[in-house]
């Protein structure tokens, strides 16, 4: 999932993150209208209108835990943050209170203006695999090839025609949708069956080619209802239709993305620091750099993905991107398997969500210079 030792360029989200229209102010995926129309992009409010203190107040505190462990240069500019938050927490969570523990929150304008920010969901795939090809183990996973600088390398089409040579096979899986996902969410695990503990796939780089959406693709065909439209409904669409068919349909999607196989080792974001499941989230770094906490009222769906008209207060931490993620949108992270593919695969709603930050002194940026490659914010910085 990483960028740059990991990544994620297109995630689950990406696949169908369409946006609803505003004009009659839909509310079938968890839209509120509470506060009125929002002028910028980030507005600071003396406290959030909302009510219930986080249900992840021990999985914040662990992923907090990680990123110190992990990068200390990112620990020590939000160390302030984390620790007004920690006290926060302590002291009962009441938003009605974040000011008195030297806390801001900065409410986001969302989609539409009126606080309505985009949720998809992205998880970790495990794939099948074996190490040569056989039997119903026929579809090549890959590691990054040489190429010259400045230079595509093939697109997904011609490298399901053999476009790539087999020098560059990490793997064969037995399912070419599968392999399609693990693409998608940028990252997986791999279980070659010899008993081995699984291996991680982490991202190895991108062919270079833009990202459609087979989502999108199969809602402006008509194949499937833009309201109906989620992971399953791909993987159900993929079993009902000829491989030929399945295999058209993805190369309608050009961008391919290529691994590096390293030990079974927890899941990193793009900032290098093990995801804690719905305790963090890839967002778009231009508005919302690597680390930055965030309050966020997420809508909460029933088995069927469904918005159930109930809310949830997370605090959660911004430590991936995604190339589909852009704007106000978050992509949260749901976990590993099959029960967190299930709940990712649904996510295409909306929730309000605040920025909190540590007061900072008179006349000094919300958000400061990037530092260590991260990229910053013109808005936004760190603490």
């Amino acid at each position: 999932m990483n960028k740059g030792h990991w990544a994620k360029y297109a995630l689950t989200g990406a696949l169908f993150a369409l946006l609803a229209g505003c004009s009659s102010k839909p509310t079938d995926r968890g839209q509120q209208y509470k506060d009125g129309k929002l002028e910028q992009p980030l507005a600071l409010v003396n406290q959030p209108n909302a009510k219930g203190r986080p249900v992840n107040g021990r999985d914040f505190g662990e992923q907090v835990r990680q990123i110190q462990s992990a990068s200390s240069a990112l620990y020590g500019r939000h160390t302030g943050t984390y620790s007004a938050i920690e006290s926060w927490l302590m002291a009962g969570a009441d938003t009605r209170q974040l000011r008195q523990f030297g806390l801001n929150a900065f409410q986001m304008e969302g989609t539409d203006n009126y606080g309505n920010v985009q949720f998809t969901g992205y998880y970790t795939p495990v794939v099948q695999a074996r190490y040569t090809r056989q039997g119903e183990f026929q579809y090549p996973i890959y590691r990054m090839p040489p190429r010259k600088r400045g230079a595509k390398l093939p697109s997904r089409a011609s490298i399901y025609s053999g476009g790539l040579d087999e020098r560059y096979v990490i793997g064969w899986s037995n399912s070419l949708i599968d392999n399609f996902i693990m693409d998608v969410q940028g990252s997986g695990y791999v279980d070659y069956g010899d008993g081995r503990p699984m291996t991680f796939f982490g991202y190895g780089g991108k062919n270079g080619w833009a990202y459609h959406s087979i989502g999108k693709e199969l809602i402006d065909r008509g194949e499937v209802k833009r309201e109906d439209m989620s992971m399953q409904a791909i993987r159900d669409w993929a079993a009902s239709h000829s491989e030929q068919e399945v295999r058209a349909l993805l190369e309608t999607n050009p961008s391919f993305v290529f691994f590096k196989p390293e030990p079974y080792t927890p899941v990193r974001g793009a900032s290098a620091v093990p995801l804690v499941a719905k305790a963090s989230v890839a967002s778009d770094r231009s508005l919302i750099p690597a680390g930055t906490a965030l309050l966020a009222e997420v809508p909460q769906l029933n088995e069927k993905g469904k918005f159930n008209g109930k809310y949830e207060m997370r605090l959660m931490v911004a430590l991936d991107v995604g190339g589909a993620i852009k704007g106000q949108h978050f992509d949260i992270y749901q976990g590993i398997g099959p029960d967190a593919a299930h709940l990712a695969g649904f996510y295409n709603h909306y929730g309000r969500v605040w920025v909190l930050k540590a007061a900072p002194g008179a006349g000094q940026p919300l958000f400061s210079s990037p530092q260590n490659g991260d990229n910053g914010s013109l808005l936004l910085g760190s603490n």
